[in-house]
């Protein structure tokens, strides 16, 4: 799944380029999870202004409104000057006098919604639930301290529900819990305020590493210029299962935790 790595990587790969572009026209594929949400003619002769990110969703500005997109469990975005024809995946077309923005999503767990604002429904209801942004100043130990207070799901849970600090995904919460030196199954209320500020400073050096890389690319992301990430290359425990550990030499082992799998040192990771 396209995590907050991937997905701020694909805006800053299309972002520029079709800031200020004119819709000329726009094409729907088969339903994806929403509904678009208004007649697609009602878009036609709007101008795109600057795309931004709030956790893994897609706003895309409008004169009058704007859409929200959702990349889902496999979607992907391509932006280029001329497209080929849509293929039994591409789901959204949105073209424009500089080039085509198209979803392409073989699972159709993604969505393009219109919403009148990032401040109205449905965009406001979608957004409501979202944690803080892991590149905020106000994720702080202190904070994370608070919010974990009386938790007692696992950590690696906590991190992947969202509604704490959003963009932690599978690869990315193993990745920041080993270099937090967390056991993945510690009780996310028994973290202290130490190891929170470990945490926080982890969280945010994984994520930004990745989007040094352009994110992770397992099966299939590209971002809008059709180019893969590199992440996945340098995991220090996430896919490596019985391979030995990069700091302590200890097998990495790989556990189930809400039907995904956790990987992690038990060498230098502690409850």
């Amino acid at each position: 799944m396209p995590e907050l790595p991937e997905v701020e990587v694909t805006r800053l790969s299309f972002a520029d380029r079709i800031h200020g572009a004119r819709v000329e026209s726009v094409r729907l594929g088969k339903p994806l999870r929403w509904p678009l949400g208004c007649e697609p003619a009602r878009l036609t002769g709007q101008t795109v202004g600057p795309v931004s990110r709030r956790g893994k969703y897609l706003w895309l500005p409008l004169d009058e409104g704007g859409l929200l997109l959702h990349l889902g469990m496999s979607g992907s975005l391509r932006f280029a000057p001329e497209v080929p024809a849509p293929g039994l995946h591409d789901h959204f077309d949105l073209a424009t006098d500089r080039g085509v923005l198209r979803l392409h999503d073989p699972r159709r767990f993604g969505a393009v919604v219109w919403s009148p604002s990032l401040d109205a429904d449905p965009a406001r209801k979608l957004l409501a639930t979202l944690g803080i942004e892991p590149f905020d100043a106000g994720f702080t130990a202190s904070y994370l301290h608070q919010r974990l207070r009386g938790r007692r799901t696992p950590i690696k849970q906590a991190l992947l529900a969202g509604d704490i600090v959003v963009g932690v995904g599978n690869i990315y919460a193993s990745e920041a819990l080993f270099g937090a030196g967390i056991d993945p199954r510690t009780a996310a209320g028994r973290i202290s305020l130490a190891r929170c500020q470990r945490l926080v400073d982890a969280v945010r050096h994984t994520l930004q590493r990745a989007l040094q890389v352009g994110g992770s690319t397992l099966r299939d992301f590209r971002n809008a210029e059709g180019q893969s990430g590199y992440f996945q290359l340098e995991t220090q425990v996430y896919d490596r299962e019985g391979q030995p550990c990069r700091t302590c030499s200890a097998p990495v082992r790989r556990i189930q935790q809400g039907q995904r799998s956790t990987f992690f040192c038990p060498g230098c990771q502690r409850r």
